[in-house]
């Protein structure tokens, strides 16, 4: 594997402390060292990275790449080409396929395709239940084995609160975290948007913020009476940020996700319905908007998440109602963010790339997530100048539900670094 070289960036590594321009040297697809300049390496190859940003590799832990049984969607190999193209070196795939992923199979053939897509690092995720049913533990010590590196049922939330209290008992044994999908489907089941105003207008069934609420204060009281670490995917509720920043404050082992759509968006998206705007837990009101940007700007929610979730053209152009929910993120994650998070001034570059890297990283035992010396050479280099429009045909991505098109954004990942290899050369 021959040496890369990145010249004359800004380095920006969080975990160090570290903001200051030099080179990075990257041999044997592991950092070898950041200084104010490093000689001339006859067989490195060398990139110049004057007025780009270089970072350690951005890393999203929340993606759903349909594989097995919904390539139409999406595939892995796919997924990994629409991560490395906005910048992502490594994902974090639910087990919501058809099988779903509950055993050590399941997560052995992720990897396997991963392997052979060679693109982004792909770290699955095994089910809490089997067939996420919410009946029994699925072979949580058999998947971590094969290399689950957490459990969800995402997308099928755990109902039994005494499932979940076992559920997380074991992930402590294995030393792995419970990411959680908090939604009370008792409350919420027949909801299609947010339950305001707008959705009484619109003649749609809202689900009330309350069914996200009442979940993550159950979790986050299960987590404390466990000792345990809990993920809390996607919030989007005031009161949701509220109740895990006191936890936080009570020791509570919780990391949590703030999703680009919820920072940026609310319900009157909805209007027209608009199909692409249709997601779980639904956009909400300005307020809880306004709530999950001040939780991410003071680090309740820790994380930068897209909740990638890819759709068919065919199945989102149904009534709202029919249409399932979800959009695609990852070639607009780290646009966003630098557009609608840096620029104005809600958190600085330092804090952006900490929530991208640093902390998924950390949540979830992930390497990477710093440049430090001997780590993975897993590194993205972004240029926070170029100004571009968002264009769902350009997307690597087999699907194109965004709610993002024509949307005009500040700054993109140029190259993206896995392993030391380049694996996206840029537009």
């Amino acid at each position: 594997m021959r040496s890369v070289l990145v010249r004359g960036g800004r380095i920006v590594d969080p975990r160090q402390s570290l903001d200051k321009k030099g080179d990075l040297l990257i041999v044997d697809g592991k950092i070898e060292a950041i200084s104010d300049e490093i000689g001339r390496m006859e067989e490195a190859i060398e990139l110049d990275a004057r007025d780009q940003i270089v970072a350690p590799g951005l890393i999203d832990v929340h993606v759903h790449f349909r594989e097995p049984g919904g390539e139409h969607k999406e595939t892995i190999e796919t997924g990994v080409r629409a991560a490395v193209a906005g910048g992502i070196t490594a994902v974090c795939t639910m087990p919501n396929t058809d099988p779903v992923t509950d055993d050590p199979a399941g997560i052995r053939f992720v990897l396997a395709q991963a392997e052979k897509a060679a693109g982004a690092r792909v770290y699955p995720l095994g089910a809490i239940s089997k067939d996420q049913e919410g009946k029994s533990l699925a072979a949580i010590g058999e998947m971590v084995e094969a290399g689950a590196v957490g459990i969800t049922d995402d997308g099928n939330p755990v109902m039994n609160g005494g499932l979940m209290r076992m559920a997380m008992e074991y992930a402590k044994a294995f030393g792995i975290p419970v990411a959680d999908h908090p939604e009370d489907l008792d409350l919420s089941r027949a909801g299609t948007m947010n339950e305001s105003l707008n959705s009484t207008r619109m003649g749609l069934p809202g689900k009330p913020n309350i069914s996200e609420d009442i979940q993550i204060i159950r979790d986050l009281l299960l987590s404390e009476l466990t000792d345990s670490r809990v993920h809390i995917q996607h919030v989007s509720t005031a009161y949701g940020v509220e109740m895990i920043r006191q936890a936080k404050s009570r020791g509570v082992q919780v990391t949590a996700e703030a999703t680009p759509h919820h920072l940026i968006l609310t319900d009157s998206e909805v209007d027209g319905y608009n199909t692409n705007a249709k997601m779980n837990p639904p956009l909400r009101s300005s307020e809880d908007r306004d709530a999950v940007v001040q939780g991410f700007s003071d680090g309740t929610l820790c994380v930068y998440a897209t909740d990638h979730a890819p759709h068919h053209y065919d199945e989102k152009e149904q009534t709202f109602a029919d249409a399932p929910n979800g959009i695609v993120g990852l070639e607009t994650s780290l646009g966003i963010g630098l557009t609608y998070l840096v620029a104005q001034g809600i958190v600085d570059l330092s804090t952006l790339v900490d929530r991208m890297s640093c902390t998924p990283a950390r949540a979830f035992n992930l390497p990477g997530g710093t440049l430090k010396r001997g780590s993975i050479g897993d590194v993205t280099i972004i240029d926070p100048n170029v100004i571009w429009s968002v264009d769902s045909n350009e997307f690597m991505s087999k699907s194109r539900n965004t709610p993002f098109e024509g949307l005009k954004l500040k700054g993109r990942a140029s190259k993206t670094i896995v392993g030391g290899k380049i694996v996206w050369n840029g537009f």
